[in-house]
């Protein structure tokens, strides 16, 4: 099972993102076909499956690597993923709503209209990889770390972020909409595209260099004119 560990970039006045280490036990290869809807995965390494279409909703994956799957509308709505690696996954349109994953690293996933509204996410690392129009509304994130990955069009609308980081990491045209950012760290971000919800930003620290390229948004948003 995975192991804690406290702890992050943080910085004066902002509480750094517990990052999780899984620390995976010998894995035995899946082989069982198909996912089921409230299906139990327990230490299991699923490799190049092609689950497109497959109803796992309900699903509980733990201490599980799943390696170049490919997951192009997969329903895993109220699934759980604990204590798991997921490494090279594709997929457009997969459901994760409402989902819980809670000690998971997601490593170089391509995806694209990933639905993840209502879910909870947990100790969380995002690393590598494009992730095309994120659904995450209403959701919850705490201990979440964005690294290294393209974001494009992320719908953060009525979210709750709580001690979240984004380190080298792309936000383009990103909605904050009616979110709340609690310990939010956007200064390793090397790009912030706010499409809506500039007004949101309370709760959340950026760098001098990223309040300048903000001030345009920012200034449009108050009913500033910059002249001259």
């Amino acid at each position: 099972m995975a192991r804690r560990v406290a702890g992050g970039a943080g910085g004066a006045g902002v509480k750094g993102a517990r990052r999780p280490e899984v620390r995976l036990p010998p894995l035995a290869v899946y082989d069982g076909g198909g996912l089921e809807p409230d299906g139990d995965y327990d230490g299991l390494e699923f490799t190049e499956a092609d689950f497109a279409g497959q109803d796992a909703s309900g699903a509980r994956f733990m201490d599980c690597a799943l390696t170049g799957c490919a997951l192009d509308e997969t329903r895993l709505r109220n699934a759980r993923l604990l204590d798991s690696v997921l490494t090279g996954v594709r997929g457009v349109g997969t459901n994760l709503s409402e989902a819980t994953l809670r000690d998971v690293e997601l490593v170089d996933a391509r995806l694209g209209g990933v639905q993840l509204h209502g879910a909870v996410l947990e100790r969380v690392v995002i690393r590598g990889g494009k992730i095309d129009y994120l659904n995450l509304r209403a959701a919850h994130l705490r201990d979440v770390v964005f690294e290294g990955c393209v974001l494009v069009e992320p719908d953060f609308g009525g979210a709750r972020l709580e001690r979240v980081e984004f380190v080298d990491c792309a936000l383009k045209r990103a909605d904050l909409t009616g979110v709340t950012l609690m310990d939010v760290d956007l200064r390793g971000a090397v790009e912030i595209d706010i499409a809506r919800g500039v007004e949101r930003l309370a709760g959340a620290v950026v760098s001098s260099a990223q309040l300048l390229d903000l001030a345009p948004v920012l200034a449009a948003q108050m009913g500033i004119r910059v002249e001259g």
